[in-house]
């Protein structure tokens, strides 16, 4: 293995190599993040997840996850993930299963 091949490997934000980096679970306890209800057209019920920083975590593997496992639709907008239906405490329940804190997760409504 060459230097430029183990440069590549090292995380840019911790130094630590890609497969020990902490930096998205150190983010992860950092987060205000706030699990809302929100009604849209016809009165469709969404859950609405937000407060989480795009760059320390990924959102869109983050909402795919969710969303396999509550087998429900949904997508990412604006820095907010948007699930079709209310999984508002069972979303708590999964974002505290993967690594946020409980004491920063705000359920509204």
């Amino acid at each position: 293995m060459s230097f430029d091949d183990q440069e590549s490997t090292i995380c840019k934000i911790c130094g630590l190599p890609t497969e020990y980096c902490v930096c998205e679970s150190i983010a992860k306890e950092d987060q205000r993040v706030r699990v809302a209800l929100e009604f849209r057209k016809w009165r469709k019920p969404y859950t609405v997840i937000s407060g989480i920083d795009q760059k320390a975590v990924d959102l869109k593997d983050l909402a795919v996850k969710l969303k396999s496992k509550l087998a429900c639709g949904g997508t990412v907008k604006d820095g907010v993930i948007e699930l079709q239906g209310d999984h508002r405490y069972r979303v708590v329940e999964l974002l505290k299963e993967m690594g946020f804190s409980e004491d920063q997760i705000d359920l509204v409504g």
